[in-house]
């Protein structure tokens, strides 16, 4: 009976040893992701990080769209904010003046120009107007708590802005503009259910209860953390304290720090092995492989739950536009197109559907006929609700659902910008700016930009905790970072939680 118990103690002490210097990024990456908006004013220069985050090209998606002001006047945004240029594409002037301090703070998502000649900004950090007197971007609604806006359209003197849960209307006032929050009614095809994938994320971070359950991880977190240091200072002290003894110095306090650690690294352990086991359990199925297992899958919130909300249009909303021909709203949602009228704000599922990615779109504009320009991580496509024909742009064939069953297609697309005369240019997250149908090339992105467009803290640590991070040097296997460290940190706890029964039992 003996065997059994030298295996628990293998797969305790050296995969223990190894999966702890994992998780001590895990940890303090996880906590950090857990409160974004505290850590969002942070920024990491990029010609610190490894070579695939430095921007090349407008890649890693710099840019998402443009608006023309003039002839000579062009804006740029996304995820590097707002910057004016000219009908060359070559001086580049910063234009989020107002914004709070941080990339992420200035992620513009779309920018809007009114019939009145009033400028707005939907921006991860809330509904923004420009002070043309002040020349300064100046927050609407700055009384109301944050929120994610994503899209921006006007209607005759009505401003409409989408966040990720609601819509937003005013009358375009400029600086003065009041908006007013709606909630959408219930589509007719709407069933309460969530995505499994969505359920597992808000376990594993704790959100599903809200900042209780966000603090409640942060803690298991820090356990993580004290646990790791812990099991390190165990594994060594040995070691420590033999060379001490050779050279004749005192190994008192390494014996002190060793037994303390033992002992609380055990109790500590015993109390939160069950809660540990679902952290890191519900961590592995936020990744591939494992993830496409859940990928389609939906089912109830969860009662009494964050995910449990009345609204039924909770953080599905993506993007908003105005077909004047139509007299009709489009949505962009992450369970499909829908389309309403202003009055009653019913949404209805169109009954063909453009591809979308599932990391949502990127680019949604109304072409010069009864078409819709669609770009995501899946292609850029053109979507005729009427005629029902989707045609992807890049290759000119008709699109073909067998031909897309990847989440991810070949152009992931993050972006289209237009030069004055209408000449297109995709935004691809790899190769950066691609002309769209022409042969021109877009000027490369100017040193000013790059000194400017660091990255965020929040960004850097989740590319950390999904193990992308380590693609340089892994490669392809960073895939595998993620499910294995989750399976390996399961095996640890389980197997520490036996070996201390059996010392308690006296086995």
């Amino acid at each position: 009976m003996r065997k059994p118990w030298k295996l628990y103690k293998k797969l305790h002490r050296w995969p223990g040893l190894i999966i702890a210097f994992f998780l001590l990024y895990y940890a303090v990456t996880g906590i950090i992701l857990n409160h974004r908006e505290l850590f969002s004013g942070i920024d990491i220069r990029r010609d610190i990080l490894p070579q695939n985050y430095n921007y090349e090209d407008w890649n890693n998606a710099a840019l998402k769209g443009s608006l023309t002001l003039n002839k000579d006047s062009i804006l740029l945004y996304g995820n590097i904010g707002i910057w004016l240029t000219d009908s060359s594409f070559l001086d580049y002037t910063p234009f989020y003046s107002g914004f709070p301090h941080g990339v992420d703070k200035r992620k513009v998502f779309d920018l809007h120009l009114s019939r009145d000649g009033n400028l707005y900004a939907a921006a991860f950090s809330g509904i923004y107007a420009y002070n043309r007197e002040n020349k300064i971007w100046q927050k609407l609604n700055s009384d109301k708590k944050s929120e994610r806006f994503t899209g921006l359209e006007c209607v005759s003197d009505t401003l409409y802005a989408l966040s990720r849960s609601y819509l937003y209307t005013g009358t375009s006032d400029g600086i003065h503009t009041k908006l007013t929050r709606t909630e959408l009614q219930t589509p007719t095809d709407y069933e309460k259910k969530v995505t499994l994938f969505q359920t597992i994320w808000q376990i594993h971070s704790g959100e599903i209860f809200g900042l209780p359950g966000k603090i409640y991880v942060d803690l298991l977190g820090i356990i993580t953390l004290f646990l790791s240091v812990t099991g390190i200072i165990y594994f060594f002290s040995p070691a420590w304290i033999r060379s001490r003894f050779k050279r004749k110095k005192s190994t008192a306090a390494i014996s002190r720090a060793s037994s303390w650690s033992l002992k609380w690294h055990n109790s500590v352990g015993s109390w939160t092995f069950i809660l540990l086991i679902i952290l890191f359990f519900t961590g592995m199925f936020l990744r591939p492989p494992l993830l496409i297992a859940i990928a389609n899958a939906n089912l109830p919130p969860l009662k009494y739950s964050h995910l449990d909300q009345p609204n039924p249009w909770y953080d599905k909303l993506r993007d908003i536009i105005y077909d004047q021909e139509r007299g009709i709203l489009l949505l962009s949602t992450s369970e499909g197109m829908y389309f309403t009228d202003r009055k009653e704000l019913v949404p209805e599922r169109f009954a063909i559907q453009p591809p979308v990615s599932i990391m949502g779109i990127n680019v949604f504009k109304k072409t010069g006929d009864d078409s819709y320009l669609i770009g995501s991580f899946s292609g850029i496509f053109l979507w005729n609700p009427e005629e029902e024909s989707i045609i992807d742009l890049y290759t000119g064939q008709p699109y073909s659902p067998a031909a897309y069953g990847r989440p991810v297609g070949e152009m992931k697309t993050t972006g289209v910008i237009a030069d004055y005369t209408g000449r297109l240019y995709l935004a691809d997250y790899e190769y950066g700016m691609l002309p769209l149908q022409h042969s021109l090339k877009f000027p490369s992105m100017p040193e000013n930009i790059l000194s400017e467009s660091g990255m965020s803290l929040w960004s850097v640590c989740l590319e950390i905790h999904t193990g992308r991070f380590f693609q340089n040097i892994t490669g392809d296997f960073y895939i595998l970072i993620v499910p294995l460290a989750g399976l390996t940190g399961i095996i640890i706890v389980i197997s520490g939680y036996i070996l201390l029964r059996r010392k308690h039992r006296g086995v």
